[in-house]
């Protein structure tokens, strides 16, 4: 028999007001109350859950543009159950299979013997009154839920085609809500689950956008993490944000919102940085963030900027004992932060920024040496505030360019943030992509595999600065961190 994945769409609460009085006028289908186990995991949200004595697992194949989940039936089983079957019920729940003890488990070793010794997981026993119904061709399930610690509603739309799922969420007058999953819910109601948070990063030349899920245990995991370049400070130099980049921004940020509510997200904090803080009608762009968006955008200060970026620093790299500086280039400033551990000696923004400079000396196509030298030139006396310090025994690097040139070092076609996390950049190879970009038109570098294609025009920029901030500092080498803002955000307000 062919199993064919279905789409779904649910959210939970207590009242569903419309939708419930559209329900009401149709008579049910089907009503039915059944006892159920859920299998619950800290670390996954497949569905697991034990009914009419059977082991059922459905595993969440994609969500679409539009939140709607698309969930696939891959095991049905009677107990007891073959290790291998196990295996695979952990396998969705992301879990470790326990060691080997037995070739066959009853219900009752299943839970005392594999899942109660886990820390990862739960069995949580739940009672469900379900009401049947028909919307928009869709089965639509409306759902009283008993466990022994709380309880809640839910309304569930299902089928094989979206676009019928989205006509009846629609006509049920649900579709302002967020799409939350069965098993998802359920963990928020026993306050076991995770619970996400998104970080929106709005900068001179990119918005960076990160989702972290946060698990009852405080550990974090990466949901989504991305960057949109929208040149908010294309030709800031006049003071202002002009039109074209400010609706430009302002769609990525939409789009960005849109995704958070689609990916179940609890809260989002939005900053801005130095494009902000110069430009004279900042104000305006905040308004209409807030009134397209609803989001209040906040633009923060350098320095705030900088210890923020440190706590994501220290929080995701083993930088061993000694003095440390984090340093993060931006298209309109760079951060330096000063420190030792967790501590914070000093901290403080200078105003250079690989899109100023770019647009000064025209590094977006083929410069001579000569166009280079001066580029060094002003950048030592822009970065003079770092002459005479003592060489840190640590240098960490954040930001677009540093990422970037760690990746083009690592020839990486398709960006992997946990191999460019860590990975450290010597002078040499910054010296070896800085005469690559030299020689170069914007057209050309696009073709250089790790380098993201919107940046090929300020990359030689950044890799200046890069290169001038760690020779300053005494050193020959930089750690490069992939997290940045937007991580020491989420630790800072929801960590």
């Amino acid at each position: 028999m062919t199993v064919v994945p279905r789409w779904e769409w649910r959210t939970f609460g207590e009242s569903f007001a419309g939708a419930e009085k559209r329900l009401a006028a149709l008579s049910p289908e089907s009503v039915r109350e059944s006892d159920e186990l859920y299998l619950l995991s800290r670390e996954a949200d497949d569905s697991v859950k034990v009914r009419d004595e059977l082991l059922d697992i459905k595993q969440l194949e994609q969500v679409n543009d539009d939140g709607l989940e698309q969930w696939r039936p891959v095991l049905k089983a009677p107990f007891p159950l073959s290790g291998a079957t196990v295996d695979s019920a952990l396998a969705a729940l992301h879990a470790s299979p326990p060691p080997r003890g037995r070739s066959s488990y009853t219900l009752d070793e299943l839970v005392e013997e594999v899942v109660r010794p886990s820390r990862q997981l739960a069995a949580v026993p739940v009672r469900k009154r379900r009401a049947h119904y028909t919307v928009s061709g869709c089965m639509a399930e409306l759902t009283d839920v008993r466990t022994d610690n709380g309880s809640t509603r839910t309304i569930a739309v299902e089928s094989e085609d979206p676009a019928r799922v989205l006509a009846a969420v629609r006509e049920l007058g649900l579709d302002t809500r967020s799409n939350v999953s069965f098993p998802r819910g359920l963990k928020a109601l026993l306050g076991i689950g995770a619970r996400r948070y998104a970080a929106i990063d709005v900068g001179t030349n990119s918005v960076k956008f990160h989702i972290g899920e946060r698990s009852a245990d405080g550990g974090w995991r990466s949901v989504v993490d991305r960057a949109e370049i929208t040149r908010l400070g294309e030709s800031l130099g006049t003071g202002v944000l002009n039109p074209s980049p400010m609706k430009r921004t302002i769609d990525a940020i939409a789009g960005m919102v849109d995704e958070a509510g689609r990916e179940g997200v609890d809260e989002i904090v939005a900053v801005g940085t130095a494009g902000l803080r110069i430009a004279r009608n900042s104000a305006d762009f905040v308004a209409a963030v807030k009134d397209r968006c609803g989001l209040d955008l906040e633009v923060i200060s350098g320095d705030e900027e900088a210890r923020l970026s440190y706590l994501a620093a220290t929080s995701a790299l083993d930088l061993g004992e000694g003095s440390l500086v984090v340093f993060e280039t931006g298209g309109g400033s760079s951060q330096f932060t000063f420190g030792e551990g967790k501590r914070v000696d000093e901290r403080f923004s200078l105003d250079v920024g690989a899109v100023g400079l770019t647009e000064r000396f025209g590094l977006a196509d083929v410069v001579s040496e000569k166009t280079l030298a001066g580029v060094f030139d002003e950048l030592a006396t822009e970065l003079g505030r770092l002459d005479g310090r003592p060489t840190p025994a640590g240098l960490v690097a954040m930001g677009g360019a540093a990422t970037n040139l760690a990746a083009v070092k690592h020839e990486l076609a398709t960006y992997d943030p946990d191999v460019v996390q860590g990975t450290v950049l010597g002078l040499a190879e910054i010296d070896r992509q800085i005469a690559l970009y030299r020689t170069q038109t914007a057209d050309e570098r696009r073709r250089i595999v790790g380098l993201q294609p919107k940046r090929a025009e300020v990359i030689l920029a950044g890799a200046c600065i890069v290169h001038t901030v760690i020779a300053k500092l005494g050193r020959q080498s930089a750690t490069v961190s992939d997290r940045g803002l937007r991580h020491g955000l989420l630790l800072e307000r929801f960590g």
